[in-house]
C-alpha cells in the first residue's frame, strides 16, 4: 500500500511540474508583456524593458521555472506584478466560490444522472423512454459550457426569470439567494457530467439486474423498485461513485468560462483576468494549485478502488 501511494505522488508531482512549466512556456509564446500593463500603453520600450529585467522576464524559460519553483517548494507562490497580491491569499479568497459551484455541479449531476439511469434501467433496451433519454444525454456530451451558458441564461434567466443572468450573493447572504446566483453555473457545467453517470450507472445497473441473486429477490415476489434500489444500485453504483471522484477535479478546473460568463469571484475569474492581463505568476500559482487538489483526487479514488474491491489488489499484486 504505501509503494502504491508513494508511485501515485510520484506521478503527481511530475504532472505539476510538467504543468506548470508548460504554463510559462505557453505565457512567454503569447505577444506583449506584463511590463506593457503596468506601465500602460504609452510607456516607452526602454522603460518595459527595464520593468521587465527587474521582474525577471527576460530570463530563459526554464531559469524563470526554477526560480518559481524554488520559492512554490517553501509554499510561497508567489506575487502578482499586477495587483500586488500574494497569489496563495488570491486563491484563499477566491477558493470558496470555485468550490461551491464545483460541489453544486456534482451533485446536480448525480441526482440528475442516477434518475435517468435508475428510469431506463428499469426499460427494455431500445424501448422509446431509452432512445429518448440515450438522445437526450448525446445533446448533453455534444454542448460545451460555454454554448450551454447562454442558452439556459436565456430560458430561465431571461424567459422565466427564475435566476439571475450574473453576480454572485455570498453564502453568508443568505442560503436561498446564494443558491440562486450558483445554480446556472452549476447547471452548464454538470450537463456533461450528467450524461457520464447515466451511461455508466444505466450500463452497471442492467448488468446488475441480470444476476442470479437480484432474479432470486423478483422471484420472492419483491417489487421491481424494491429490487432495484435495495438489491441492485449499490453494487451498480461502484463505478459511478469512483468516476465521480475524478470528476469533482475536473470541474475543479473546467469552471473558468462559466465563472467569466457569470461574473463570478472564483478562481475561474481569477485566471482569465490574469492571462489578459500577461500575469504569469498569478496563473502558474493558480494551475498549480488546481492540478494538485486533481492529482490528490485521483489518487484518493485509486485507493477507493483498492479498499472498495480486493480485486483490485489482488490484480496489482500479479
Amino acid at each position: 500500500m504505501f509503494q502504491f501511494v508513494l508511485r501515485k505522488l510520484l506521478r503527481g508531482v511530475l504532472v505539476i511540474l510538467l504543468v506548470t512549466f508548460m504554463v510559462i512556456l505557453l505565457m512567454g509564446l503569447a505577444p506583449g508583456s506584463v511590463a506593457t500593463v503596468i506601465l500602460g500603453d504609452n510607456a516607452t520600450p526602454k522603460a518595459v524593458a527595464q520593468l521587465d529585467h527587474q521582474m525577471g522576464l527576460d530570463r530563459s524559460v526554464f531559469v524563470q521555472w526554477l526560480s518559481w519553483l524554488g520559492e512554490a517548494v517553501r509554499g510561497h507562490l508567489g506575487t502578482s506584478p499586477v495587483t500586488n497580491q500574494p497569489v496563495t491569499t488570491a486563491i484563499t479568497d477566491r477558493l470558496s466560490v470555485t468550490l461551491e459551484i464545483a460541489f453544486l455541479a456534482l451533485l446536480i449531476a448525480l441526482v440528475l444522472g442516477v434518475l435517468l439511469a435508475t428510469v431506463a434501467a428499469r426499460r427494455r433496451p431500445d424501448s422509446r423512454l431509452d432512445r429518448v433519454i440515450n438522445g437526450l444525454t448525446s445533446v448533453f456530451l455534444a454542448i460545451p459550457a460555454f454554448v450551454a451558458a447562454p442558452v439556459l441564461v436565456y430560458l430561465l434567466a431571461v424567459k422565466v426569470r427564475a435566476f439571475p443572468v450574473t453576480g454572485w450573493v455570498p453564502l453568508t447572504d443568505g442560503l436561498g439567494e446564494n443558491l440562486r446566483t450558483a445554480f446556472l453555473p452549476a447547471l452548464c457545467v454538470a450537463l456533461i457530467e450528467v450524461a457520464v453517470f447515466q451511461r455508466i450507472l444505466r450500463a452497471d445497473l442492467r448488468t446488475t439486474l441480470r444476476e442470479d441473486y437480484v432474479e432470486a429477490a423478483r422471484a420472492k415476489g419483491l417489487s421491481d423498485r424494491y429490487v432495484l434500489w435495495r438489491h441492485a444500485f449499490r453494487p451498480a453504483s461502484f463505478s459511478l461513485l469512483t468516476v465521480a471522484g475524478v470528476s469533482l477535479g475536473r470541474l475543479l478546473g473546467g469552471t473558468i468560462i462559466v465563472e467569466s460568463f457569470f461574473s463570478l469571484p472564483g478562481l475561474g475569474q481569477l485566471v482569465a483576468s490574469a492571462v489578459t492581463s500577461r500575469d504569469i505568476v498569478t496563473v502558474q500559482g493558480v494551475v498549480a494549485f488546481v492540478a494538485a487538489a486533481y492529482v490528490l483526487l485521483n489518487t484518493l479514488v485509486d485507493l477507493g478502488y483498492e479498499f472498495l474491491d480486493p480485486r483490485v489488489k489482488t490484480a496489482g499484486a500479479r
